[in-house]
Order: C-alpha cells, then sequence, then structure tokens
C-alpha cells in the first residue's frame, strides 16, 4: 500500500498573501473597532463609552432610512442586471473577428473610472445639452434628475445598469464557452428548442458563474459612493443618499469618529450577513437540483 505523503511546504507559497491581508485589511479593522468605543475630542484627548455608539446609530432614524433605500437599490439593480447580463452573453457572438469585437465593446464601460462615470450622466442627464435628457424632452416627459426624487433615482439605477452590466454579461458568456459542444450536439438530436437548450443546459451551467456575479454585483452596490455622490450629491434632498455617503458624512463632514467607526462595523456586518444568506440560499437551491 502506497502512503501518500503531503508536501505542507506549499503554505509558504501564500504566507505573502496573508501577510498583506493583515497589513492591509485587519489592522485598520482593529483601528476602527478601537475607534468605535472611544469618544474622541482630539488625538490626544478620548474616553471610553463602551457600546454607547452601537446604541445610537441602531436607533438613529437616518440609518434605517439610508438602509431600506440601500436594500431597495441593491435589490432592483440585481434584478435588472443579472437577467440583461445573461440576455447579452447569449447574443454575443462566440466565433470570429465578431467575438473579439464584442467583447471591447461590452467591456469600455467596466474600464471607465466611477467618477467619470458620473459626470458623464450628469451631463447625459441635462435637458439641455444631454442626450437622454433632451430625449426625454422630446417625448413630452418633465424629466428632472436634480429635482425630482423619482428621476434622480432612475438616473442612478440606469447609470448603474449600462456600467455594470457587462461584468455580469462577460462572466456569463465565459461560462457559456466552458460548456462543452457534445451537449449543443445531443439536443440538436433530440430537436431540442432553444429555451428547452437554455433551461437545461445553459443555465445550470451557468449557476456557480452566477453565484460570483451576484455576489459581486451586490457587495458592490452595497458599497456604491462615488457615482451618486458626482451625479446628485445624494439629492434631491436624501433620496439617493446611501449608506456609504451617510457614513462618509458622519466621519468627514460632522467628525464624529466614534459613532462612524460604530456605524462602519455594523455596515460591514449587514454586507457580511446578507452575502451569506445569499451564498447559502443559493448553494441550497442548487443542492436541491
Amino acid at each position: 500500500m502506497q502512503i501518500k505523503v503531503e508536501n505542507n511546504k506549499a503554505w509558504f507559497l501564500v504566507l505573502p498573501v496573508f501577510l498583506i491581508v493583515a497589513f492591509s485589511a485587519i489592522i485598520p479593522l482593529m483601528t476602527v473597532v478601537n475607534y468605535s468605543v472611544q469618544d474622541i475630542f482630539d488625538p490626544y484627548t478620548r474616553y471610553f463609552v463602551g457600546t454607547e455608539w452601537f446604541k445610537q446609530v441602531m436607533l438613529d432614524s437616518r440609518l434605517h432610512e439610508a438602509l431600506l433605500r440601500q436594500f431597495l437599490y441593491s435589490f432592483t439593480i440585481l434584478a435588472i442586471e443579472v437577467p440583461l447580463g445573461i440576455c447579452v452573453a447569449l447574443m454575443m457572438p462566440t466565433k470570429g473577428r465578431g467575438a473579439s469585437l464584442a467583447l471591447i465593446l461590452v467591456a469600455i464601460p467596466l474600464l471607465i473610472p466611477w467618477n467619470v462615470v458620473g459626470t458623464i450622466w450628469q451631463i447625459f442627464g441635462r435637458a439641455d445639452i444631454g442626450l437622454f435628457g433632451a430625449f426625454m424632452s422630446s417625448i413630452g416627459v418633465d424629466y428632472n434628475y436634480a429635482s425630482d426624487p423619482t428621476d434622480a433615482w432612475l438616473t442612478v439605477v440606469l447609470m448603474d445598469v449600462w456600467h455594470w452590466t457587462p461584468l455580469i454579461a462577460l462572466l456569463c458568456y465565459s461560462g457559456l464557452r466552458a460548456i462543452p459542444e457534445v451537449y449543443y450536439q445531443a439536443a440538436r438530436i433530440d430537436q431540442a428548442s432553444r429555451w428547452a437548450v437554455f433551461r437545461y443546459i445553459q443555465l445550470p451551467k451557468l449557476t456557480n458563474v452566477l453565484i460570483i456575479g451576484v455576489l459581486l454585483r451586490f457587495m458592490d452596490s452595497f458599497m456604491i459612493y462615488t457615482e451618486p455622490f458626482v451625479l446628485t450629491g445624494g439629492g434631491p434632498g436624501n433620496s439617493t443618499t446611501f449608506l456609504s455617503q451617510s457614513l462618509v458624512q458622519q466621519a468627514i463632514g460632522q467628525f464624529d469618529l466614534g459613532p462612524a467607526a460604530a456605524f462602519s462595523l455594523v455596515y460591514f456586518l449587514i454586507i457580511l450577513l446578507v452575502c451569506w444568506v445569499f451564498y447559502t440560499t443559493i448553494m441550497n437551491m442548487q443542492k436541491d437540483k
């Protein structure tokens, strides 16, 4: 009987990664935890307050409103971007120069910096010089994202869909390309319809890719800050003020480091909890199949 010997020296290859993560993530996290239990007046004057800031944050009505707004926004864009990304991936060519051109065109929005995306849509949505705003005015729609909360909300959602649907499309495209040709050959022999091919061949093979895409998009949408800040500044009113912007206003605008640190920890735990729920639910659905 041959005994298999494991070589644990391979762990030394990933040791630098653990050290970098510890330096760039764990140490700042511990600093935030330290701030969250103190009342800081200046760099040399601080008092221990225990869980006082956490109680204040949990009872803050602005946090509750921003949290509800954040969940609504995240689930809205997921409901749009995931099906739309799948449709785009299915329509993209798989062979020839057209495939390379399609990949380049689809990936262009992902290459644009976040602040530039906000600036583009800030101009694009104006009725006087923007194409989208002028188009809405030409069809008789009173559109003004700077003064109407509904228009501002829809513009932010549309901007995110334009910016990040290509990510879902590219992930799904790579998943579709990984499906062996024999599956399609069997489907053609059985004279399966296009819907049947998608339902029983393509969609099951895309499950793992979609898990990654949904988790990435949820985490990113739940931390969105730059695009709506550049586009609307969080307004009109608080209609597009999400959790990240509320946190920045508290930490930098008001310089309430203690409450802001507690706020950021609650924020982090919410993202972690929802991602865990997403992951376990999708995995359980996959096992049931």
